[in-house]
């Protein structure tokens, strides 16, 4: 199983490169890293500034398509991975659950698609996507429908409950991203190694 992290947002809200923020005095990519490297056998970066993460041990990749935004890191994520099943997260998520990740990668044979549903919420960046999906994501991108759960209703999906989630994540702070400086500075004082706020 391959992990892809998406990494090319634009960070307009946050002002800065949001990944290379601290959380317990280190990057927030390698909190993410960290937490895949226990879980999968390689891990994708897609950034439109590879520069930034070519002391990382991951294959770096840029956007496959000028249509940019998830879906299309989605897309080349799963286009350069050699793995049929993919977790796909987000660069600013620095309290990802790697026991969480691992029981959701074992549900992922019979589906195209496993994701957390709290509530009428789903979260497609904390997902598991099959390769065979390619297709379907390139079509929705040429045809400029790029919200990630659009793709669903073309996939069989698995959500994961929150009784599932529960299990392993009660504060279901794996899904916490953060985008803007008081989003950080939230985070950063929730951490237990942070007590400076």
């Amino acid at each position: 199983m391959t992990g892809i992290v998406l990494s090319g947002g634009e960070n307009k809200r946050m002002g800065k490169d949001k990944a290379f923020l601290k959380i317990a005095g280190k990057p927030m990519i390698e909190h993410v890293l960290q937490a895949l490297q226990s879980v999968v056998d390689r891990i994708i970066i897609v950034t439109n500034s590879p520069q930034a993460y070519a002391s990382y041990d991951a294959l770096v990749v840029t956007d496959a398509s000028a249509k940019r935004g998830p879906l299309t890191g989605i897309y080349t994520g799963l286009l350069h991975s050699t793995d049929e099943y993919n977790i796909v997260v987000a660069c600013d998520m620095p309290f990802l659950n790697s026991s969480l990740l691992s029981y959701m990668a074992g549900l992922a044979g019979d589906y195209d698609v496993v994701v957390p549903k709290v509530g009428e919420y789903i979260e497609p960046l904390h997902g598991i996507y099959r390769k065979q999906l390619l297709p379907v994501i390139e079509k929705r991108i040429q045809c400029d429908a790029r919200q990630i759960r659009g793709v669903f209703s073309e996939a069989r999906v698995r959500y994961v409950t929150e009784s599932e989630i529960d299990r392993f994540d009660p504060e279901r702070r794996s899904f916490k991203n953060l985008n803007t400086p008081e989003e950080y500075k939230e985070a950063a004082c929730l951490d237990s190694e942070c007590r400076s706020c």
